[in-house]
């Protein structure tokens, strides 16, 4: 753990807000869940979420915590929370740098009629096993059938069971492996973000220490 001359905080003594700051300034990089939705009425969504990882190898299942609304949806529930208990399907599509600014139209507040799709201006494609559509730029997308939705305070942890995965060719490797020398997904830092640098290693950094 840090020295005893490091600053220490306990969630009781500061703000919901401060305590966010350093758990998101932390946990980094997070990758970004690019969930596109569907309500049982047929309106479409999308939006980023960056509290996402693999929850299961066995079902393959993913994680997202989706939070309240906010700005000018505060207090309300957000519309990809709502979709997903509408029809119990979504698609967590992964963001591709190029298409970074798409992304962050789709994060904005919209009213719950208003379509994403046609706002960002993203192509909705039509996915093989669920209703809600995949998105046509993100160069992986996973379909998932909700099997799970946990309340954790203010926020809901989604289970997503994967039953279906769609992989452009251009970051297929082959042998179920992903080419990370076209692939460059966006990660989220705190309030700013990352994209994934071409550079890797292997551990151990030194085997013969």
């Amino acid at each position: 753990m840090p020295q005893e001359n490091a600053h220490h905080f306990e969630p009781k003594d500061i703000t919901t807000q401060d305590m966010y700051k350093l758990m998101t300034g932390s946990v980094v990089p997070r990758p970004i869940a690019w969930v596109s939705s569907q309500h049982e009425d047929g309106t479409r969504n999308i939006a980023p979420f960056s509290f996402f990882t693999v929850a299961s190898r066995q079902p393959p299942t993913l994680l997202i915590s989706i939070g309240p609304g906010t700005q000018n949806r505060e207090g309300t529930v957000k519309d990809t929370l709502e979709n997903i208990r509408s029809v119990n399907e979504f698609v967590i599509n992964i963001v591709p740098f190029h298409h970074a600014d798409e992304m962050y139209t789709t994060s904005l507040p919209y009213d719950q009629e208003v379509d994403e799709f046609a706002k960002s201006g993203l192509t909705a494609a039509r996915s093989k096993l669920v209703s809600p559509p995949s998105i046509l730029e993100a160069p992986v997308a996973f379909e998932c059938t909700c099997t799970q939705i946990i309340p954790v305070g203010t926020d809901h942890v989604i289970l997503g069971e994967v039953i279906h995965t769609s992989i452009d060719t251009a970051v297929y490797k082959g042998n179920y492996k992903i080419n990370y020398d076209h692939f460059e997904p966006i990660a989220r830092m705190a309030g700013d973000y990352r994209r994934l640098e071409p550079t890797s290693f292997t551990l151990p950094l030194h085997p013969n220490k």
